[in-house]
C-alpha cells in the first residue's frame, strides 16, 4: 500500500468516525497493538464534532488529522481563503515535511470568479494549472508544481450559494 493511500485511508476512517460521537465528554480511542505495530489513536469533540487522529506506522512516521468547521484556516503559503466566504469543513493532515488541507466552505460568488481567484494564488505559487473543467454549475480547476504540490479546486453553484473545496497538498505520497 502506497504512503498516499494509506493516509488516504486513514484520514477517511478519521472523517467517518466524526459523524459516530454523541453528546457528552469527548470520545477517544487508543489502539492496543503489539509494541512494533502501527499506533494510533483519535478524539472527536461532542461539543464542537471536531475529529483529531494520529498514527505512527511502524518505521516510526507519524500522520496527524484535524478535521471540523472550527479547525482554524492554516494553508499553505501563497493561498488564502477566500474573501467572505464561510467555511463549512476543514481537515488537515501533517506528515514529516508533508500537509494536506482540504477546505470546504460557501460563498455567494459565482464559482468562475472563485476559480480565478485560485488560479491566480496557485500559478504564483509554482503551480501549473494543467486541468480546467466547466460543466453546467461545477467548475474545476487543478495541478502540479515541479516540487509535487498539487492543488485542485471545485465549485457548484445551487441556487445563491456556491458549495467549494479547495484542496493543496504536499509531501504525502
Amino acid at each position: 500500500m502506497t504512503e498516499f493511500t494509506r493516509l488516504a485511508a486513514f484520514a477517511t476512517a478519521a472523517v467517518a468516525l466524526a459523524g459516530c460521537s454523541g453528546e457528552g465528554s469527548p470520545v477517544t480511542q487508543e489502539s492496543a497493538e503489539p509494541e512494533d505495530a502501527p499506533r494510533g489513536s483519535y478524539a472527536i469533540d461532542s461539543e464542537t464534532g471536531e475529529t483529531s487522529a494520529r498514527h505512527t506506522d511502524t518505521d516510526g512516521t507519524t500522520t496527524t488529522l484535524r478535521s471540523g468547521e472550527k479547525v482554524p484556516v492554516a494553508l499553505p503559503a501563497g493561498f488564502s481563503l477566500y474573501p467572505g466566504a464561510t467555511v463549512t469543513n476543514n481537515t488537515r493532515v501533517e506528515q514529516a515535511d508533508g500537509l494536506l488541507v482540504l477546505l470546504n466552505f460557501e460563498s455567494a460568488a459565482m464559482p468562475e470568479d472563485i476559480a480565478r481567484f485560485y488560479r491566480t494564488q496557485a500559478e504564483a505559487a509554482g503551480i501549473e494549472v494543467g486541468t480546467s473543467l466547466q460543466s453546467g454549475p461545477m467548475t474545476m480547476i487543478g495541478g502540479e508544481s515541479a516540487d509535487g504540490t498539487s492543488f485542485s479546486f471545485t465549485a457548484t453553484r445551487k441556487g445563491e450559494v456556491t458549495q467549494a473545496q479547495l484542496s493543496v497538498g504536499r509531501g504525502l505520497e
